[in-house]
């Protein structure tokens, strides 16, 4: 019996999550869940410090080239919003106020990406940061109805779909990044429970400048892609509390 001809029910398809070794497998794979969960899109996207990024899923390959020529990541609500939460994220509860943010959700919708959206926020080893997203067209009760009754099974193949990523992709795993001094570790906690760079400064009875020099330091030794990324990865790593 070829591949794509085994079973497709749940507990079949996170079975074969377990045991594919190629990413071919993971492709088709995530096609048949997307079928199974009858949405639109899933899709896994793992982006590195630099920026590269890595995945696979069902969008149409139209909108994967707009997103990355139009540097999407850097103004995407979904992937900051991800970046700051370690729990399930409904796009619905995110910020799409500003100008930015509208244009690039009414894009997408006209590309076919669905109103309604879910991401499962994954960090990985040393600082690895990828998501695990759902979505699809459809009224908020009925969206919500959906998450709230596949939560936990949506969690379980995130995760096991990073595992298997991590396994294929070896040469994409991040290093281990240096130590971080006091004064980093003081400043990111600063910034993590809220406060503004002046009010940071204001409190270590340092300059702004100061202040900025040891952001840019932590945010080069933890590999992230801005202060937020940065701040995300300390948490996961249980370099700073809050």
């Amino acid at each position: 019996m070829g591949y794509v001809e085994q079973g497709t029910g749940r507990d079949a398809l996170f079975g074969r999550l377990e045991t594919a070794e190629t990413p071919e497998e993971l492709q088709q794979l995530i096609e048949l869940l997307r079928d199974h969960y009858s949405v639109d899109h899933i899709v896994y996207h793992w982006v590195n410090s630099n920026g590269d990024q890595y995945g696979c899923g069902t969008y149409p390959k139209a909108w994967v080239s707009r997103y990355l020529e139009r540097g999407y990541l850097r103004i995407d609500p979904v992937v900051q919003g991800c970046y700051q939460r370690f729990h399930p994220v409904d796009w619905k509860r995110l910020d799409w106020s500003g100008k930015a943010a509208r244009n690039f959700q009414r894009d997408a919708v006209e590309h076919g990406i669905g109103n309604q959206g879910y991401s499962i926020p994954i960090r990985g080893p040393n600082g690895q940061f990828a998501m695990f997203s759902l979505s699809s067209n459809c009224s908020d009760e009925d969206w919500d109805t959906f998450t709230e009754e596949h939560r936990r099974d949506l969690i379980l193949v995130a995760h096991y779909f990073n595992q298997k990523a991590l396994e294929l992709e070896p040469g994409r795993k991040p290093e281990p990044s240096q130590a971080l001094s006091p004064r980093e570790v003081e400043a990111l906690t600063l910034l993590g429970v809220g406060y503004s760079r002046a009010q940071a400064a204001e409190t270590l009875s340092i300059s702004e400048h100061t202040l900025r020099v040891y952001i840019e330091s932590a945010r080069f030794k933890l590999g992230a892609m801005n202060t937020t990324h940065a701040v995300a990865r300390a948490l996961s790593r249980g370099l700073i509390v809050i």
